[in-house]
């Protein structure tokens, strides 16, 4: 898979719903996120979907009820390629193979 890159609306939207692939009630999700601004938060949410990184019980998701009245959790196919894209700097290094001096 290729490298993801995240803006920082999508990475706040699934830092609040967790990269551990549980549910997060839509309520909950919208409490959490309340800084950003409603029309921004909901097209957020709404590209995350169109790529599948984030799936939820209801298809359409089109305002704050909608959200509020529904359930979300990242896919577990992109769930490691996401939390390397929002946490960085937890990305293994490759490591080098040391030489002994003789």
């Amino acid at each position: 898979m290729s490298e993801i890159s995240l803006n920082g609306g999508e990475i706040s939207i699934l830092k609040t719903i967790g990269l551990g692939g549980g549910l997060t009630a839509g309520t909950q999700l919208a409490q959490r996120t309340e800084e950003m601004e409603t029309t921004e938060f909901i097209e957020t949410l709404e590209g995350l979907m169109s790529m599948h990184y984030v799936l939820a019980n209801k298809v359409t998701i089109r305002t704050l009820d909608d959200v509020k009245s529904a359930s979300f959790h990242v896919n577990p196919a992109f769930a490691r390629v996401l939390r390397d894209a929002v946490y960085p700097s937890r990305t293994s290094k490759p490591e080098t193979h040391r030489r002994r001096r003789a």
